[in-house]
Order: C-alpha cells, then structure tokens, then sequence
C-alpha cells in the first residue's frame, strides 16, 4: 500500500479574506480578489504549503444561488490564482442546521485531511471571523486573523487568540512564513 506523505496546509477562509466580502456571493462579475492575494498565495504555495479554501456557504441552503454559481466563483479564483488552490470546501447548511461541516466544526477539515493528508504540528487557519480561529484552535493548528472582511470588528471578539493577528493575507502569509524558519 503507497503511504502519502502529510504535507504542511494553510486553510483559508474565502469572503474577507482572499476575496472582498459580498453578502450571499452569486455572481462571478461581482467577485473581488484583494489585489494582495495573488502574491499572498503565491508566497505560501512556494514555501511548501498546500491551500485548502474552507467557506461556509449558507445562501445555497437559503436557496438564493444553487450550488454550481459558487463553483464558477471558485473555478474564477483558480484561474486568477493560477490553479494554487488545491481544494475547495463549502458547507452548504443554515447556521442552525445542525450539521457537523460548518465552520467552526471540523468536518470540512476531517475531508480535507482524507484527501490531502495535513501535516497538522505545521499547519495554519487564516481567516477574517473569530469562527475561523475557532476552527483552527478546535483541529489543533495554528490561526491567524486578517482585519479584512469583519477582522477588524472580530478582533475585538476573540475570546481564544490566535498567533498572529495581521492587517490582510499577504502580511499573514510573511508572518507565517517567518514563524516556519
């Protein structure tokens, strides 16, 4: 049996984080990557971690847009990103659905890890809302928060506090890096 090595992931949270926040983003000509991402991005996949995109999606759920709008959002970023991101991970469900996939549970990570083994000693969360710290505390790895998107305002909120607190990715990504060597 091949044995797949555990690789060193950085999770990322989508809307105010890579991308400029749009309530129940729908349309691919409304979405805004912040001119820092790229580069952000760029800096992390070469220092050898993996990008995995976690994003809580409850306008599928509210049946506002249908699934395979939000694909097309994701297959856009992908180009942008020149095909960086190695996976996407959405939940779908109401926040008081109940299900075990919305941030800050940990299923979307748990499928992550089965598909792209996560090295999880050094591994990041790096998100906009004190839910995406959250989540990355619950699966044992390091967080950071941008104050992009609501990170501003959530920084205030934190009850668990992360490593690093950054004004957006790209500086995320520096500080990340630095903690790496």
């Amino acid at each position: 049996m091949k044995r797949v090595r555990k690789q060193k992931t950085v999770f990322l949270d989508r809307d105010g984080t890579m991308i400029e926040e749009v309530n129940f983003l729908s349309r691919v000509e409304d979405l805004k990557l912040f001119s820092f991402t790229k580069q952000a991005v760029e800096l992390l996949k070469s220092s050898g971690f993996r990008l995995i995109v976690l994003t809580n999606q409850s306008g599928i759920g509210r049946g506002i847009y249908e699934v395979e709008a939000m694909h097309a959002i994701h297959r856009e970023m992908q180009g942008a990103l020149d095909n960086a991101i190695d996976g996407f991970y959405f939940c779908p469900h109401l926040p008081d659905a109940g299900c075990d996939c919305r941030k800050p549970k940990l299923q979307m990570i748990r499928d992550a890890d089965h598909n792209f083994p996560v090295d999880f000693e050094n591994s990041w969360m790096i998100g906009d809302k004190t839910l995406d710290v959250e989540t990355g505390k619950a699966a044992g790895i390091r967080t950071a928060l941008v104050k992009t998107g609501y990170g501003a305002e959530h920084e205030n909120l934190l009850t668990k506090r992360p490593e690093i607190i950054a004004e957006d990715l790209f500086g995320a990504a520096r500080q990340i890096i630095s903690f790496q060597n």
